[in-house]
């Protein structure tokens, strides 16, 4: 990535484009298993569209950040670094954590919150090959009977939901789709 791609802005629209974003990532929590659209933005690869339009979003200079797998990398971090100043960090203390399933594992090195906090979670961004609706069952807070959901496995959805109210929240990304995973999510085998 050059200096001057870098430079140039993160959304291509960025008062429309934000909005759209940060509506996507509301629809796709409040309605787990729907897959939303989440676009105008050209992020360095290896991120998809949709991971990059999430940073911009959710990212600030007070939102630590942590990096995994192939997502940790110059480009994307001095892009990151540019559009939105967040610091990066290990996983224990993330806000935010952005990378393949693999390599975010274990999940027990993030935040899940407190007995008095439970908000103070990590949230994280799952690059995925593909997102389709089938597969695995959702249930729950926000879904009318059931919904269907790729996902990378279902036992470590179902750890996270059965500590309710601790665990953390997902956003899964391909290509220019995101879908959200509240905690609060009962996910059982397709």
């Amino acid at each position: 990535m050059t200096q001057q791609t870098t430079l140039q802005p993160g959304f291509t629209s960025p008062d429309t484009d934000t909005a759209e974003a940060f509506r996507a990532i509301m629809r796709a929590m409040a309605r787990p298993g729907t897959i939303e659209a989440a676009g105008g933005v050209v992020p360095p690869a290896p991120l998809s569209v949709a991971a990059g339009a999430m940073l911009l979003t959710l990212c600030d200079t007070e939102t630590p950040l942590y990096l995994a797998g192939h997502a940790d990398c110059d480009p994307v971090r001095a892009w990151v670094g540019f559009h939105t100043g967040a610091p990066f960090c290990e996983a224990k203390d993330c806000t935010f954590a952005l990378g393949p399933w693999d390599a975010l594992m274990p999940l027990s090195q993030y935040r899940d919150g407190t007995a008095e906090y439970p908000d103070r979670s990590a949230t994280l961004i799952v690059e995925m090959p593909e997102l389709l609706p089938q597969g695995c069952v959702l249930r729950g807070p926000g879904i009318r009977s059931k919904a269907h959901l790729s996902l990378p496995e279902t036992e470590a959805f179902q750890r996270n939901a059965a500590r309710f109210p601790l665990g953390m929240d997902f956003l899964l990304t391909s290509g220019d789709r995101v879908a959200g995973l509240p905690r609060t999510t009962k996910v059982e085998g397709a």
